[in-house]
């Protein structure tokens, strides 16, 4: 799933998948670095996803400051 797709939600949701996966006894070692490359995407994403909604937030507040 390329990040144009993904919402905040979504790649969370993906992201506890892969962390799952690492953690069972199952996991393949073959695909580890995959998982782990996967995951950081998914981590970039969603941190920066925060960071744009904070920041949102934060104006909102400024004009809502102003108007009182």
């Amino acid at each position: 799933m390329d990040t144009k797709e993904l919402t905040y939600s979504s790649a969370l949701a993906e992201l506890e998948k892969i962390i799952r996966t690492m953690e069972s006894e199952n996991c393949d070692i073959d695909r580890l670095a995959e998982y782990t490359s996967r995951a950081t995407v998914l981590l970039k994403f969603c941190k920066e996803s925060l960071f744009k909604t904070n920041n949102e937030v934060e104006q909102c507040l400024e004009e809502l400051r102003k108007l009182v």
